[in-house]
């Protein structure tokens, strides 16, 4: 990072793990000796029952966008909600992060549309005096100091708190305020062309996913042989089809269709630490049987046996995350599903290779999403699996088309791996020079934003 950036004539050691040499010009300091912090005290939290559809903004983590808040996200509360609390009435200019889960993301309070203040989960953060400029917060608070600070200090388990007492005393350099607004500047824009870099890769990525999916849609749909004589369908969203294929329902290319054991049949307290697998969406979601430890036992597994997978059965999850699907590879250990999956065995007139890559079809797609019944989470049942409408070609076509599709999508996965190695490594540039910059170890106090060329007609 040094290389094209001169470092400071002089520094000093902190004796602080996360903090190390800063330029001698710097002073340390601590949040609370400069700062403003205050958050929504958790018994005035609100709930799902108190927001409103107008009212004062309640901002919350999720609707932190980049470096804004996303205004027309936020929920709302009443004007007595947003009174309770004085000292989170948010202003222009206010630097928020959050405290609870994903901790340390930090955005800044812009174009604010009116009366705005927090809930649980996130603190403002405002200069007591003319020390510091948020925007040099913002940045400082995504550098290695601020996360070596926070992997030093957070608690928790399984939900990540960073406490206000914790907060508070965190321990960093701070140049002076002229020197910050250059920071600023620098960092706004060499983030800002990394940014441009980063977005462009991730439009490549978002164009080869869809032309991967299109490559297998349009295999699995109308073939490989572009001048094959082609028959309606009869299905208007499917279309024409290749005149010799077959278009059926699902539920006629298998031998058998099960859902996982209902209610009480099967629950984690009948887990035990070694007998018979038990699979579910852990293995499902990431097509990755080698992942989960439930068991049951010898006793259990022959009373639900009518529930066991095999070679070749394909599981497909059909609850929250429905629609993920899976085919059990050989030589696995022996159990049975969980009440979120069900289970097909195919007829031989489709490969399950071949339906698998069929169901994974966009086409396919659409039907689960269209038929799929629930409220507040999304289910799918073997009532409307069955319906789902196929076309399909002889086995010995399957095969080339399958063929066909692993060569077209191992070339696209290449590509989007490549970008997303890229976009990997932008990152952590952006990452580095970001704590580089504030940490004083690049001297970017001459710096000047690079000037437009013009050329004016003569």
């Amino acid at each position: 990072m040094t290389g094209r950036y001169q470092a400071y004539p002089e520094y000093k050691n902190s004796e602080v793990d996360w903090i190390g040499k800063y330029p001698s010009s710097w002073n340390i300091t601590r949040v609370k000796f400069e700062s403003y912090v205050k958050a929504r005290v958790g018994w005035h939290g609100l709930k799902s029952d108190d927001f409103t559809d107008e009212g004062p903004y309640l901002v919350t983590g999720s609707d932190f966008r980049g470096s804004n808040i996303k205004w027309e996200d936020c929920y709302h509360c009443d004007l007595e909600r947003y009174d309770q609390d004085p000292y989170i009435q948010l202003q222009e200019g206010d630097l928020l992060i959050t405290k609870d889960g994903t901790i340390g993301k930090v955005a800044l309070v812009n174009n604010l549309l009116g009366r705005a203040t927090l809930n649980s989960g996130v603190f403002v953060v405002r200069p007591l005096g003319q020390n510091y400029t948020s925007r040099f917060y913002f940045w400082l608070l995504q550098s290695s100091v601020f996360t070596g600070f926070v992997d030093f200090n957070k608690t928790g388990s399984t939900i990540v708190h960073l406490y206000q007492d914790t907060f508070v005393n965190f321990k960093y350099a701070m140049p002076a305020y002229s020197e910050q607004l250059v920071i600023n500047n620098f960092l706004d824009h060499e983030t800002a062309k990394i940014d441009t870099l980063i977005e462009k890769q991730q439009q490549l990525i978002q164009l080869l996913k869809e032309k991967r999916q299109a490559v297998i849609s349009h295999a699995v749909t109308k073939g490989l042989n572009p001048d094959v004589p082609m028959r309606d369908s009869g299905v208007e969203w499917l279309g024409e089809v290749p005149e010799h294929w077959d278009v059926a329902r699902l539920k006629h290319l298998l031998t058998n269709i099960k859902a996982g054991p209902f209610g009480s049949s099967l629950t984690k307290d009948m887990y035990v630490k070694s007998g018979y697998r038990v699979y579910g969406q852990e293995q499902v979601i990431p097509d990755d049987f080698n992942l989960g430890d439930y068991y049951i036992s010898e006793e259990k597994y022959q009373e639900l046996k009518q529930y066991q997978i095999a070679t070749d059965d394909i599981l497909i999850s059909c609850v929250g995350t429905f629609g993920k699907i899976a085919i059990v590879p050989p030589d696995i250990e022996l159990g049975v599903i969980n009440p979120r999956l069900i289970r097909l065995r195919c007829a031989t007139s489709v490969t399950p290779s071949y339906l698998v890559t069929l169901l994974r079809s966009m086409v396919v797609f659409e039907q689960f999403s269209l038929l799929s019944r629930g409220g507040t989470m999304d289910v799918i049942n073997i009532g409307t699996l069955n319906e789902i409408i196929l076309p399909v070609p002889e086995i010995s076509e399957q095969d080339v088309i399958l063929q066909f599709v692993y060569n077209e999508t191992t070339k696209l996965d290449i590509l989007i791996n490549k970008a997303s190695s890229a976009i990997e490594l932008m990152q952590e540039r952006r990452t580095a020079l970001i704590s580089a910059a504030v940490t004083g170890k690049i001297d970017v106090r001459n710096w000047q934003p690079p000037q437009t060329n013009t050329t004016e007609a003569s």
